[in-house]
């Protein structure tokens, strides 16, 4: 079978042997086993379903949650000469029934399907018509609450092994952490199946993330310096910003498509056919654009805004160096990124039970650890999925790369802590600054602040340096972002209870320093402030944290 199984591999799909459990796993369900897969992105998750499909008797079913990675994938096995086909709600009704008559007639290997469709009856009747040679669960994750891309109607995929008790399952994701593996066995009825949990190291993935300064600027530095004339995915948040920022790019003659699921079928479908036929174009697009994306030549994943949690980053940063060669997975990012991100996370979640919003959440705060961390960045990026890190420095992160500074910043945090606290917690980032700074501006004289115990006494920070400490404090959920009471800015920063320990002088802050940050913007902090004759009304401070009040 193993024989067999490796000229499939070679005369159809081109590769001249397995990677890592591909063939323990094949091998698995050849033999009519059911299994969960863990496998990076570009790892070859899809082979150990699709080889199988081959060498078992009868059509493979594939479930997958979004039509356009069911064409995609499709698009790939017609050219390679196997005969697969997707049912989805694209088709029209004529040409659904002929795909229905050909299975029936038994001239499919593989048919992909949406879960909504798998579930009907008319569908399942459909099913104990053919012979089936097993059933495929692609993206497994959507199937629990704990993960990050749910979908209510995976969890309902549980009744396959009730209708169909003899067909092997196998359940596939690139990102899942310890608890949504445990939702998925659960949800899925695998409790007695095997699982394949490969590394979600990428060696070859060369991590970096930065400030935000000018992220144009900063993004086209970066090619023109690391990946000139080579293929790369920018990913934004919004579609006008994708519009704008490939708009840009090409006129700096950087050629550059753009992809979101506003525009037209056809000009997406002709941006995506140019990106994986042409050499050294740059797709900028919204997270609609990658999944099932067969090209193995990405050198760069870059990010212009912050994604919503470390899997979307993990899945998105892996479709680069797919051939295992050298690539980057590239990240600006700033304090707008964690409002966002915490707003929509807390306005997604406020209908679920506590234990959902708090995972939310939680997924929120390690994307944030990540991008403040002090430490090699595959430390927390692995430790979020459960991998062991004893090998670590990895030596191809910015962090191990570079020698950047890291300066405890406990008394810059302290002082910012404090003058949230005394302006009423009421105003934003902006504003707060210009009370450290000493800037008696109108508003300023107007709310009366500059006679606060606060006022002025940040001038060893510039502005730039005073919105970095601000960022860390939010990343690190010192502070939230809360509506505006005061008027003048949309958003108002506040204490949490873990501001309390900074403010008391148990917590230390220290901040990771980019190369954007160590001169001018951000000098060494003064320690010679003087120190409070008694202690802080706020937080009941000792008096030698030296918050200013």
């Amino acid at each position: 079978m193993i024989s067999h199984a490796q000229t499939l591999l070679r005369e159809i799909f081109g590769y001249s042997e397995f990677r890592g459990q591909q063939a323990e796993i094949i091998t698995h369900v050849v033999n009519g086993d059911s299994c969960l897969v863990l496998m990076p992105t570009g790892g070859g998750k899809s082979l150990c379903y699709q080889i199988p499909a081959l060498l078992r008797k009868g059509t493979a079913i594939v479930i997958s949650p979004l039509i356009a990675l069911m064409e995609n994938q499709v698009a790939v096995l017609c050219r390679q000469g196997v005969r697969a086909v997707y049912l989805n709600s694209a088709l029209t009704p004529e040409a659904a029934a002929a795909v229905e008559r050909r299975m029936l007639a038994g001239e499919y290997d593989l048919v992909y399907v949406a879960p909504e469709r798998l579930l009907t009856v008319r569908f399942r009747a459909l099913l104990q018509r053919i012979p089936i040679a097993l059933f495929a669960i692609d993206e497994a994750h959507c199937v629990s609450q704990w993960g990050h891309d749910f979908r209510p109607e995976y969890g309902k995929l549980s009744i396959l092994p009730e209708k169909f008790p003899q067909i092997p399952r196998i359940a596939l994701t690139a990102s899942a952490d310890a608890r949504t593996r445990a939702d998925i066995l659960r949800c899925l009825d695998l409790h007695q199946a095997s699982s394949f949990i490969s590394s979600f190291d990428r060696p070859n993935l060369c991590y970096r993330i930065t400030a935000r300064s000018n992220s144009r600027i900063q993004l086209l530095n970066f090619i023109r310096s690391q990946h000139a004339g080579e293929a790369g995915i920018v990913y934004c948040q919004s579609r006008r910003k994708v519009e704008e920022t490939a708009a840009w790019l090409n006129s700096n003659h950087i050629p550059a498509l753009a992809y979101h699921a506003g525009m037209e079928t056809s000009i997406r479908t002709r941006h995506q056919k140019k990106f994986l036929q042409g050499h050294g174009i740059v797709m900028v697009a919204t997270s609609a654009f990658g999944l099932g994306i067969d090209k193995s030549d990405i050198r760069f994943v870059a990010h212009l805004d912050l994604p919503k949690s470390i899997e979307s980053y993990y899945q998105e940063t892996g479709r680069a160096g797919r051939d295992g060669l050298p690539a980057s997975a590239w990240m600006v990012y700033g304090p707008g990124d964690i409002i966002r991100l915490r707003s929509q996370t807390e306005s997604g979640t406020e209908r679920l039970p506590a234990p959902i919003r708090q995972a939310a959440a939680a997924r929120l705060d390690a994307l944030l650890v990540l991008c403040e961390t002090t430490v090699c960045r595959r430390k927390p990026l692995l430790d979020y999925f459960g991998e062991p890190t004893g090998s670590l420095p990895c030596g191809n992160c910015d962090a191990c790369l570079e020698t950047i500074p890291v300066q405890d910043v406990t008394i810059a945090a302290q002082k910012a802590l404090s003058c949230v606290y005394r302006t009423g917690q009421c105003f934003g980032m902006e504003y707060l600054i210009d009370i450290l700074s000493g800037k008696r501006t109108d508003r300023v004289r107007q709310w009366g602040h500059d006679c606060i115990s606060t006022f002025g006494i940040g001038h060893e920070l510039s502005t730039e340096g005073w919105r970095i400490v601000f960022r860390h404090l939010l990343a690190l959920d010192y502070l939230v972002a809360g509506e505006d009471r005061a008027g003048g800015e949309r958003i108002a920063l506040q204490l949490t209870s873990a501001a309390r320990s900074v403010l008391r002088g148990e917590t230390r802050i220290k901040l990771r320093l980019s190369h954007h940050h160590h001169s001018a913007p951000y000098q060494q902090i003064s320690t010679g402030l003087s120190v409070p004759s008694s202690r802080c009304q706020a937080f009941s401070c000792e008096p030698q944290t030296k918050c200013g009040g």
